[in-house]
């Protein structure tokens, strides 16, 4: 499959801070319709303990762009007629979103996104309860 550059852009896949690094405190304030996510890293090991080689974990950021939210914007799910059954997330759930989602940026240190509220695709248990090794075979 083809895919156009983006003249050095960082896909949302690529734009994951070190698990270590502590979320920033105090978070900037989000505005109106708006999510702040913090991206998490693609498991390099199974759950078995096998390390994974490069091209799987190619495969699977090109699959999945997982992060978790850390807050909701003033005015994100209020639209009753847009989100009937209320909010789709809510801060600490960890949500899937597009590769292309979102404004970047780096915040104390931390890489983080902010994406409108209705970007979000799936609302995750637990990020590494999620099997991106599924149907690569194609």
């Amino acid at each position: 499959m083809f895919e156009p550059e983006m003249s050095g852009a960082k896909l949302n896949d690529e734009w994951i801070s070190d698990v270590e690094v502590p979320d920033p405190d105090p978070l900037p304030k989000i505005p109106g319709y708006r999510l702040l996510i913090r991206p998490v890293p693609i498991r390099s090991k199974t759950k078995g303990g096998i390390i994974l080689p490069d091209k799987a974990k190619d495969d699977m950021k090109y699959l999945t762009t997982v992060g978790r939210v850390l807050d909701v914007g003033d005015l994100a799910y209020e639209d009753a007629n847009k989100f009937p059954k209320g909010p789709w997330c809510k801060p600490g759930d960890y949500v899937c979103y597009g590769k292309h989602t979102g404004a970047k940026f780096l915040y104390k240190g931390v890489r983080l996104i902010m994406c409108y509220d209705d970007e979000i695709t799936m609302v995750v248990d637990d990020p590494s309860n999620m099997d991106p090794m599924f149907n690569l075979s194609n």
